[in-house]
């Protein structure tokens, strides 16, 4: 039986074979091949591109990042010299007494190093600029980030744009890169940073930074500005004056404690949340500073000296010369002065009296200051706004005449008793009898009548300046006169004094004019004036070192010399009769022109002009007889320093304001006493030190002691008297007047001192009125005056020395021609050597004439 074939039959099912199957479903339809390829090959391409994109984006940034690198290193300064680094410090100027005068800088600032600066300080800063300062590398990424954040939540808002700027940041930019706001200054800034902070240490960087950040009023550095806002050294400071001044680096104008007063202490307020969270204080502390009002004090110097501004400023000169301008204002210079400040105070005093009696009675009222409204309503706003005359005295106040009546005026003006109170109106009266004879008009080099009425020199409105003089009590049948005003005015005539040590050549003053503050110019150093008669002393020197002595006789006769610009008649002072023969000694002290004359022919015009050059008074004077009358030029430093020569036994004198110059260190850079001290550094029990002078000789010390010695009789007999007048001490000296009374001089000494005064105007015109001789304007009145109330001033409380003689001089006793008898002092063997007189100029043109042709560029001064 065959077997059936399962395979054939299919499935059995209960033995019968299963039913067929149905037939399966077709699968679902796919798209075309083609389009899927096609959506493939998009997203590739645009991912491609993508990739491609960004390769180049990323590869273009690069190369951009790259060029910005390499274009901001390329330029990149040096930042090695920074380790070195000594900030711009002003340069101080001191007098002899160490008290302060001035202060030179082109930015205000004092250098303290960064241990002297107090730790709470530091941190102040720290916590206010970057706190993360002593942590970071020189840029601070947190910080950044943070700020990125902060400016992109407040764009739109218009609040101005914060920086993240490090320390380090802030001293490569305010050093090396500067202030340009741009993307490659940020660059090189973040460059600077990180290279600056591998050189040098934390601490540098902050010493750096904290004494060259600028902090307002001119301030730079934080010591600079702890005495320009609350006049403190720094370890004086309280905790809330530390944060103030950590408040002040953002924005110092914004933040002025006196302009604004509330966004400051705000500021201040948040530096010390700052320093709170940074753990530098506790959170008591900082409620206590909070608490704290912010009260600027600004810097005052009491001890500050308030004279000798035409001194300092000599200095500054000399410092420019000397040192440069960079060096003199930046350098930080000790400059310490041969200033006396009570002398320098007195000289201007003094000087200023003499300039004022002169003009009260030479000058003449000259009108007021200016012309306002005299309405009640009107005259406060309108004298408030009429400008300072510069040159004004302390004591002097801006009036206006409200009401001019025949006998008096009433006057107002302003008061302020302190500088917190507000100006206020006060009136006062002037009365004529106190201005009647000074204020006249001067017209056509005339004085006027004397003053009948108060109209004559006011009216309602004029502006003048006054002097409120104190009530005086009745005494006897004066009756007593109440607080009244004095009309004021500036002199238009100038004048200047020194004050100098003959022994060292040390100026103890200098005074260059009326007022500092209306002219600069300093008339005793930089004014070129004839000398006149102050310059004879040279000629009479130029004799005895020709072996003429003190007794011999010259001729005072009229001298006529004929030269190319015509016969020249010279005469003496005032036109005076010609006394015939006189002695050397008598000549000098009543200042005889034609004497003079006659004594320069006689020694040789070349003498003389090596003497005013030896003494430093006109080097390369010209050979004119003329000259011998001082019609040359000088100053009134050269003659003070050439006079001092006369005194100190024959010594060059070079005079000098600056006695040493050290460094920011305190090394010393120049002194001006270059002598040797042999010994000084010696044991204890050796032979004491000695100073060798290296002074030149210029003039053998007996024939400098003969000169002293004719000095001396001027101001004991000729025209200096009024020089030695209730000073009880030996004084000598020589007057100056010179042509049409144009200059008026008195060059002096003591044993220790020697004064030189000149008074005139700047534009050289005639002293005298058209009415006057001429014999209150002369030397011996204005100049001498000044000079004695200067040594008075210098010589109080000390003892009277009399002038040293040389070893070998002869002191002869003579008696004069009034009876006097004196010492005339002689070289050893030359006390009979005066020879018969005779006229040195009496020759081809006759007695008494000169030869035409002899002197050229002559003009007569007396």
């Amino acid at each position: 039986m065959d077997t059936p074939d399962l395979r054939a039959e299919g499935p059995m099912v209960g033995g019968r074979p299963a039913a067929a199957p149905e037939p399966e479903a077709p699968p679902p339809a796919r798209p075309p091949k083609r389009k899927r390829r096609w959506l493939v090959g998009t997203m590739g391409f645009l991912v491609k591109t993508a990739i491609v994109l960004v390769v180049a984006v990323g590869l273009a940034g690069a190369g951009a990042a790259w060029s910005l690198y390499r274009n901001a290193v390329a330029e990149l300064p040096d930042y090695r010299w920074l380790a070195d680094y000594q900030p711009p410090q002003m340069s101080r100027i001191y007098a002899a007494d160490s008290r302060l005068m001035a202060e030179l800088a082109q930015e205000r600032r004092v250098f303290i190093p960064i241990e002297a600066i107090p730790q709470r300080l530091q941190q102040a800063f720290v916590s206010a600029e970057d706190q993360r300062f002593w942590t970071h590398h020189g840029v601070d990424p947190i910080g950044i980030a943070r700020t990125v954040m902060t400016n992109v939540e407040a764009i739109g808002s218009g609040r101005r744009l914060a920086g993240a700027s490090t320390i380090t940041q802030q001293v490569a930019k305010n050093m090396l890169v500067g202030a340009e706001r741009s993307l490659t200054r940020k660059v090189r800034e973040a460059i600077l940073a990180l290279r600056i902070e591998q050189a040098m240490p934390k601490s540098r960087i902050l010493e750096i930074y904290l004494n060259e950040i600028f902090l307002g009023q001119q301030a730079y550095g934080v010591a600079a500005a702890a005495q320009n806002y609350f006049n403190k050294s720094l370890d004086e400071l309280s905790l809330a004056e530390v944060a103030f001044l950590a408040a002040l680096p953002k924005a110092p104008n914004n933040y002025n404690p006196i302009r604004f007063p509330e966004a400051a202490k705000a500021r201040r307020d948040w530096v010390l949340e700052r320093m709170a969270e940074d753990g530098a204080i506790t959170r008591e502390d900082a409620a206590r500073a909070r608490a704290e009002p912010l009260v600027p004090r600004p810097q005052r110097r009491p001890d500050m000296v308030a004279v000798g501004q035409h001194f300092t400023e000599e200095v500054r000169r000399e410092l420019i010369t000397r040192f440069g301008q960079d060096q003199t204002t930046m350098g930080g210079l000790v400059v310490r002065t041969s200033l006396d400040p009570a002398l320098q105070a007195e000289a201007e005093k003094a000087l200023r009296n003499g300039l004022l009696d002169y003009d009260r009675r030479r000058g003449g009222w000259r009108g007021p200051v200016a012309q306002i409204s005299a309405s009640a309503t009107e005259w406060l706003p309108a004298l408030q706004a009429v400008a300072r005359p510069p040159g004004i005295q302390p004591g002097w106040r801006l009036a206006v005449a409200l009401e001019v009546r025949d006998r008096e005026a009433r006057l107002a003006w302003l008061e302020r008793p302190d500088a917190r109170t507000a100006p206020q109106p006060r009136t006062g009266t002037m009365y004529l009898e106190d201005i009647a004879t000074w204020a006249r008009p001067v017209r056509d080099g005339r004085m006027g009548p004397v003053l009948r009425r108060m109209q004559e020199a006011l009216t309602p409105g004029d502006v003048v300046m006054v002097e409120t003089l104190p009530a005086v009590a009745a005494q006897g049948r004066t009756p007593a006169r109440p607080e009244r005003l004095m009309l004021r005015q500036l002199p238009e005539v100038e004048g200047a004094v020194v004050a100098l040590d003959p022994n060292t050549g040390r100026v103890l003053a200098m005074v260059g004019g009326f007022s500092f503050e209306r002219s600069w110019f300093n008339r005793a150093s930089q004014a070129m004036r004839q000398p006149g008669s102050s310059f004879k002393p040279y000629v009479f020197l130029a004799g005895l070192e020709a072996g003429i002595p003190p007794n011999q006789l010259l001729l005072d006769a009229p001298v006529e010399i004929m030269t190319p610009q015509g016969l020249w008649r010279p005469g003496n002072y005032g036109g005076g009769a010609a006394q015939g023969w006189v002695t050397m000694r008598s000549a000098l002290e009543r200042s005889l022109n034609l004497v003079t004359i006659r004594l320069a022919q006689q020694v040789g015009m070349p003498a003389v002009a090596d003497v005013a050059n030896r003494f430093g008074v006109i080097p390369n004077m010209p050979r004119v007889l003329a000259m011998s009358l001082g019609a040359g030029e000088t100053t009134v430093l050269r003659q003070a320093a050439g006079y001092a020569s006369f005194v100190n036994g024959g010594r060059q004198v070079i005079p000098t304001l600056i006695d040493s110059v050290q460094d920011r260190h305190g090394r010393l850079v120049w002194r001006t006493d270059a002598r040797e001290c042999v010994g000084c550094n010696s044991d204890p029990g050796a032979q004491p030190p000695r100073l060798n002078d290296t002074r030149r000789q210029i003039v053998d010390p007996v024939t400098a002691f003969q000169m002293t010695s004719l000095l001396q009789g001027v101001v004991q007999r000729g025209t200096g008297t009024r020089a030695g007048e209730g000073l009880n001490r030996p004084v000598a000296g020589k007057t100056g007047t010179t042509d049409d009374y144009k200059d008026a001089w008195f060059v002096g000494f003591t044993p220790d001192l020697v004064v030189a005064v000149w008074v005139g105007f700047d534009e050289p015109r005639t002293l005298r009125l058209q009415s006057e001789s001429g014999a209150d304007v002369t030397g011996g009145r204005l100049a001498t005056p000044i000079f004695r109330d200067v040594v008075a001033a210098a010589s109080q409380g000390t003892p009277a020395i009399p002038f040293r003689a040389p070893p070998g001089v002869a002191l002869v006793r003579l008696q004069l021609d009034n009876g006097q008898t004196i010492l005339e002092a002689f070289r050893p063997g030359t006390e009979n050597s005066a020879r018969p007189p005779s006229d040195p100029l009496a020759g081809a043109g006759g007695p008494g004439t000169a030869a035409a042709g002899l002197d050229s560029n002559l003009g007569g001064l007396y």
